[in-house]
């Protein structure tokens, strides 16, 4: 039975929400999303480095992102529990964010939870062995969705891996604290 009061729904509520309120508040988008390092330095506005997640480039931006957020949140929360599964989402977010600000253009802008859902892959892909996942297919997963990112277009692959980076370090610290 699905159990709805797990992070992954909460996540997935805000997220949603805050899509559908930029849709009836006009430009809000360009108060949340992450703009530049130039911007971001002159306006002192860090909080986009979290605010990001909340916009998207359109419903199927969203879709594939929430779709992917379920399919990895539910098993990683289990695994872990809320607050550590909070915590990958998080440091993923954040340093996806970073890599984004700091690796681009300083006038380059992106938007989307993706740099915290790649963190998500980086923690399948340790948690994947103790429930018993393939964790090849994972990796696969990973390089396919990196790739597509070239191929596609306009897709911030610096936040993809940032994030990554930062749910592979997130989750084997917190690996290593529970031993």
């Amino acid at each position: 039975m699905l159990n709805k009061r797990t992070a992954t729904n909460a996540l997935i509520t805000i997220i949603c929400a805050g899509y559908l309120v930029q849709q009836l508040v006009p430009n809000l988008q360009l108060d949340l999303l992450l703009p530049g390092r130039d911007y971001l330095q002159y306006s002192n506005e860090w909080y986009r480095l979290f605010t990001v997640a909340l916009t998207h480039g359109g419903l199927m931006h969203l879709a594939f992102n929430m779709y992917s957020l379920y399919i990895l949140g539910t098993p990683i929360e289990y695994a872990y529990g809320k607050n550590k599964f909070l915590a990958i989402f998080t440091v993923s977010l954040l340093t996806g964010s970073l890599a984004s600000v700091f690796l681009n253009t300083s006038n380059h802008s992106s938007v989307g939870a993706s740099g915290a859902i790649f963190g998500l892959f980086g923690a399948f892909l340790i948690v994947g062995k103790s429930i018993g996942a393939n964790v090849r297919e994972i990796a696969v997963i990973i390089g396919l969705n990196f790739a597509l990112g070239f191929i596609l277009g306009g897709v911030d692959w610096r936040a993809h891996l940032g994030g990554l980076i930062g749910g592979l370090i997130t989750t084997q610290l917190l690996l290593t604290r529970r031993r």
